[in-house]
């Protein structure tokens, strides 16, 4: 997925995408529902988020050889990427596509320990 406009994940688009992202091979509608803590979705209700998720191209499925009419479903993108574009985003949108702003928001609004910062320090000087 390139920088073209990507439609916003639901919070349970993303439950089904971190299944998916978490896994090492395409799954199955059954193996997502099953790697759901308890209570888990209904099949149907997974079903239908992966037809969503498809249609957003976040997803893509296909069949393996010698299983029938069983769909396989695997990302279009990674993780990574997601969180980027997601980010990218927010500063955009919400920070004048500044990093600077955005960082200092980060680093205003949240309680951060000693420790924390001087990581943080440590992480930029290493950039």
């Amino acid at each position: 997925m390139e920088k073209k406009a990507m439609k916003p994940l639901t919070r349970a688009e993303m439950d089904v995408m971190n299944v998916l992202w978490d896994a090492p091979q395409a799954l199955t509608v059954n193996e997502i529902v099953e790697r759901y803590a308890e209570p888990q979705p209904a099949y149907t209700t997974v079903a239908t988020f992966l037809k969503i998720l498809e249609a957003k191209g976040y997803v893509e499925h296909r069949r393996k050889e010698g299983t029938g009419r069983t769909f396989y479903y695997s990302p279009m993108l990674s993780r990574e990427k997601y969180i980027t574009h997601v980010l990218n985003d927010v500063k955009d949108s919400l920070f004048g596509s500044s990093t600077k702003r955005l960082f200092s928001y980060l680093i205003q609004s949240e309680d951060l320990s000693d420790e924390d910062l001087h990581e943080i320090m440590e992480m930029i000087n290493k950039s």
